[in-house]
């Protein structure tokens, strides 16, 4: 049964990367970049952020909020630790399909050193033995990203938030690549996502007090800049057209 399911999973990735590939969004013209106007879909794209927020502000809020009052700060941690370790193999596997050899190799170790010594995740030990976390991670919207794709126009999906054209195709990928869509109980399953998801709008609650102005922009604008950060590995260009890394920001 594990066998054939494991099958499954892989005839759905090379769909799901097929689908990506065909859709022409290799295309010069379907996913070039407009620098003067990322953003041509903002009608449509305020009424999905409106949606969300209102999802957000009533729900996962609330809920993120009472997690954080009743779960005490070391259990936090170790949650939030064990879900960036599942991310580890969707770091590796970006990795090597961006010709990432050393990053493929820091992240490979991180999983194998936390997943047994670190105690499936809870402990992050592989960053004390010279093993640090890959900032900003991996997905297949930055290996796009690296073999040549624009991003394409922003866009604001259901329930998910921010991204771009191009971010959003590399998301079926992606999902192929989370271990927790492998867990056969249905009912854990989605009580290990609905965890995760708890988590991280747990770990966003200090990030809101950054926020001024106009919320929709200045989340558009946040994640365009971060998303180039993450891409480039760090190295952004400056007003003067120099290059230079400027650290965790």
């Amino acid at each position: 049964m594990q066998n054939i399911k494991a099958k499954r999973k892989a005839s759905a990735l090379a769909l799901a990367l097929a689908a990506v590939l065909s859709t022409g969004a290799l295309s010069s013209g379907a996913m070039a970049e407009d620098a003067k106007n990322p953003d041509p879909w903002e009608g449509f794209n305020r009424s999905v952020y409106t949606f969300n927020d209102t999802m957000d502000r009533y729900f996962m809020k609330p809920v993120a909020q009472g997690y954080r009052a009743v779960t005490p700060d070391p259990v936090e941690d170790g949650i939030s630790n064990v879900f960036d370790n599942l991310l580890e193999v969707r770091n590796i596997v970006n990795d090597i399909l961006q010709w990432k050899w050393g990053q493929a190799a820091n992240d490979t170790g991180r999983f194998l050193v936390n997943s047994t010594v670190g105690v499936v995740g809870l402990f992050d030990v592989a960053q004390h033995i010279g093993l640090p976390e890959n900032d900003g991670g991996e997905d297949f919207g930055q290996t796009l990203a690296v073999w040549g794709v624009g991003s394409g126009p922003y866009v604001v999906i259901p329930f998910l938030g921010p991204s771009t054209l191009r971010d959003g195709l590399g998301l079926p990928v992606d999902s192929q690549m989370d271990l927790i869509s492998y867990i056969d109980h249905v009912p854990t399953r989605n009580s290990t996502w609905g965890a995760g998801f708890v988590d991280t709008r747990a770990g966003l609650l200090e990030a809101e007090e950054l926020i001024s102005g106009d919320r929709y922009t200045f989340m558009r604008d946040a994640y365009l800049q971060r998303r180039e950060y993450v891409i480039n590995d760090g190295e952004v260009e400056d007003d003067f057209g120099g290059e230079g890394d400027y650290g965790d920001y």
